[in-house]
């Protein structure tokens, strides 16, 4: 297909005036030059919250994903989020696209239908003969008529012809349904399985209770307890049992048990509920509901919710024509603005607290959980640290508590450890918080974690059945420290993948060691930092695991999914080498071979062996069907691998493969993501790659330069310094960039420097249709590397 900018100039040539307008526009191509220059301020002014769409991902299933998202009604960060419901309860798919009935509308705190809820509650409206269960109770619905925004989701539920509403807040939300006349209008709280109790208070008009659903991660004593209050009286009251068994008893506690309350209501009656929640206390509920919701109106707590979504999303104004990459780039911000998910409450004289997870205690301080460090280690939180300092310092602090708490860091957190993932990636992100100028928090006390995880196996938390929650520390690391890798046959899984993982945050601890003055661990943790050395065999030219004795683990087959390497393949493994790109350019040959070896991951066709899986996982389905090769963004491992031609003496390159992927792998629909969302990391990719730059080395304060996707972008540093990016002459065809000043001076690097950008100033990008291959093709222009490019 040609692109805009071929469009618009051929109709500039041969359409004229008026008619030239009418034409274009019944025709819904684009206006000729012109009239595009008339457009060129699209996006000032408008609210950008709505063109948020909270359905962008969802269209997804166990086999394949387009983000396994799901439309979260929240503020940002917020400790609660409400999401409709059409799957069934204890299904991490609670809602899909394609689903034809919604069951309820539930507080979740589900952070991947991997990683599955806890603490979740369902309420549903229904007429006519009261329907408990799940399947009984649901009412087909249809997008035509379902409202998603961040700030609010409403939908027509056809068999009980009621219209549902819900407003968010971070602890409570509010409710409106919108009932036709009926005698028997009914308001269904399902309080789900693995422990629950409802308690009916017809004079305070409330129903009160907890709920104890979980997926691991949680002490013997955990509840969420809830308080719901209604704005009207009840005519019926029921409770029901773990038999689904309805009685006129007020209290009902068991297995899995709800509460009914019903009401007799003319046509356009609308009943309102204020909803709030506790990990604490009942009486830490009600405060939350007073603190957050009290005397507001549905409309006061939607406008409130709006703007705090508003205010948030206005830190980055994209100015630029095309409507849907903006509806994308901030469908992308609204899911980076999600996770970590707050724990911490305010209790009645105003001090933090939370519960723990971790001791099953309330404690002091903040606390944040359900992220998976292995996945936003990468982006997200270099994206805090660049806009969001004040909030990754508050993360920061939670994550002394934890260690404090619990003895070790976090890696996946959902709400406690869990048992996911590899890698030392906490280490990596305190570091490049810290290293990024954030302050406020105990960095010494953190460091000390981060050296226990690097030295010691012993100890580890477990899980409720006794089981060592591997994926807490390092797992392997007596054998990495010994012989500088986790060896293949030692029964230690995914151990090639270990390896550089830990090879990138023994940097991360050597730059932090550096920068807290302890000389001789900056020393040690550098070397071992080169460990990924260890793996990369020359002969096949990837990394590859290796056994104990030295020997290489035989068979070989590059394409062979997991056993060395996690959700992936050597192809995709080879590249994670983030602290010295320089090192393995020397490895792999030198820039020329290293550029090819790049250019083969979209050459190669996407062949795999899923062996080790014994079925077709959906990472790899997910790499096999976009028609780019071995390259697989829909996870996280091989993401940054297109910025690495920046440091092979090729950024023109990587220039269009970073559009391409901004262009074919995104939308803001149900299909928007090529692969997981993950707590915003997929999300941050493209924030950060459309602004034209990525942060590939951790703890260094670099981000390497990509392709501009927008024409203007106006972006409100954390000092309220402003920072303004321009691509001129920027377009579908026009990806490579001729050059690149910053405040007005030529900027010849490959890369951009997180200081400066925040001093603000205007940053300016000419493209063109052409690579300009003089441009940052210089060795002295490649970002940082551990391995001083060759010559100097």
């Amino acid at each position: 297909m040609m692109g805009r900018e071929t469009l618009r100039n051929s109709l500039s040539r041969t359409l004229r005036g008026a008619t030239t307008m009418l034409l274009a526009v019944s025709l819904s191509l684009p206006l000729p030059a012109a009239a595009q220059s008339a457009q060129r301020n699209a996006g000032e002014g408008e609210a950008l919250v709505d063109l948020v769409n909270p359905l962008m991902g969802t269209d997804s299933e166990f086999a394949l994903s387009y983000g396994n998202t799901y439309p979260a009604v929240a503020v940002p960060w917020g400790m609660n989020f409400w999401t409709p419901v059409t799957g069934e309860m204890g299904s991490g798919w609670g809602y899909t696209y394609d689903a034809h009935k919604i069951s309820g509308i539930k507080q979740t705190h589900q952070p991947s239908p991997w990683m599955n809820d806890y603490a979740a509650f369902e309420l549903m409206a229904v007429t006519g003969p009261v329907r408990i269960k799940q399947e009984e109770r649901a009412s087909w619905f249809s997008h035509m008529a379902e409202v998603s925004k961040p700030y609010k989701y409403q939908v027509y539920l056809a068999d009980h012809d009621v219209t549902a509403e819900v407003v968010p807040t971070s602890r409570a939300a509010q409710f409106r349904f919108t009932f036709p006349e009926s005698d028997d209008a009914h308001i269904v709280l399902d309080a789900y399985n693995e422990g629950s109790m409802v308690t009916i208070d017809p004079k305070r008009r409330r129903i009160t209770g907890y709920v104890r659903n979980n997926s691991g991660g949680v002490p013997d004593n955990f509840h969420n307890y809830f308080v719901l209050e209604f704005d009207r009286d009840f005519t019926v009251t029921r409770t029901w049992d773990e038999n689904f068994q309805l009685h006129d008893e007020l209290k009902s506690e068991g297995g899995h048990v709800g509460a009914v309350v019903s009401f007799k209501t003319e046509k356009g009656d609308q009943v309102g509920v204020k909803v709030a929640s506790s990990f604490i206390s009942p009486e830490q509920a009600l405060l939350n509901l007073e603190r957050e919701v009290g005397g507001k109106s549905f409309e006061q707590t939607e406008a409130a919710a709006r703007a705090e979504w508003e205010k948030e999303l206005s830190r980055i104004r994209v100015t630029d024509s095309d409507l849907d990459n903006r509806k994308t780039f901030y469908s992308a911000l609204y899911r980076m603005l999600l996770f970590p998910r707050p724990l911490h409450e305010i209790t009645a004289d105003g001090e933090t607290v939370h519960y723990s997870p971790y001791n099953g205690k309330v404690e002091d301080g903040y606390l944040y959980t359900d992220n998976g460090f292995w996945d936003t280690w990468r982006a997200v939180f270099p994206f805090f640290a660049l806009m969001y300092p004040d909030f990754d310092s508050k993360v920061m602090q939670g994550l002394v508590n934890t260690y404090e708490e619990s003895g070790w860091l976090p890696e996946w957190a959902s709400p406690g450890h869990r048992n996911v993932m590899i890698g030392s990636n906490s280490a990596i992100i305190i570091a490049d918080t810290y290293l990024n100028g954030v302050r406020g928090f105990d960095v010494e006390k953190l460091y000390e974690a981060m050296v226990k995880n690097a030295t010691t196996s012993e100890g580890r938390p477990r899980d409720d059945r006794g089981r060592v929650i591997n994926a807490v520390g390092r797992e392997g690391v007596e054998y990495y420290n010994r012989l500088g890798y986790v060896p293949y046959d030692v029964g230690i899984n995914e151990n090639a993948a270990r390896t550089l993982e830990y090879a990138t945050a023994d940097f991360a601890l050597s730059r932090l060691a550096a920068a807290l003055g302890k000389t001789e661990d900056a020393r040690k943790y550098a070397k071992q930092a080169q460990n990924y050395r260890n793996l990369y065999d020359a002969e096949s030219g990837w990394m590859r695991g290796r056994n104990q004795d030295g020997s290489w683990a035989t068979p070989f087959n590059p394409y062979k999914w997991g056993d060395a390497f996690t959700e992936g393949n050597a192809l995709h493994y080879s590249w994670s080498v983030m602290q010295d790109v320089q090192g393995l350019i020397d490895l792999m040959g030198g820039d020329q071979k290293f550029v090819e070896r790049l250019d083969s991951i979209f050459t190669t066709p996407p062949i795999f062996d899923d062996s080790y899986y014994g079925q077709t996982i959906h990472e790899i389905r997910e790499m096999q069907i976009v028609d780019m090769g071995q390259y697989a963004h829909g996870n996280q491992p091989i993401q940054h691998m297109i910025y690495l031609y920046n440091w092979a003496g090729a950024p023109w390159k990587g220039q269009y493969h970073v559009r391409n992927v901004l262009e074919k792998l995104y939308s803001h629909g149900p299909i928007g993501y090529p692969g997981d969302e993950d707590n915003g990391q997929t999300s941050a990719w493209y924030v950060f790659s459309a602004l034209g730059f990525y942060p590939v080395t951790p703890a260094v304060g670099e981000y390497a330069i990509g392709s501009p996707l927008f024409d203007r972008v106006d972006l409100t540093m954390p000092n309220g310094k402003a920072l303004t990016i321009i691509a001129e002459n920027n377009s579908d065809e026009n990806v490579y960039i001729q050059s690149v000043t910053f405040n007005g001076q030529p900027h010849e690097v490959t890369w951009l420097d997180r200081e400066a950008l925040q001093q603000g100033g205007t940053l300016t990008f000419v493209m063109g249709p052409e690579p300009n291959k003089q441009w940052g093709a210089g060795k002295d222009a490649a970002p940082f590397s551990m391995s001083a490019p060759a010559g100097q």
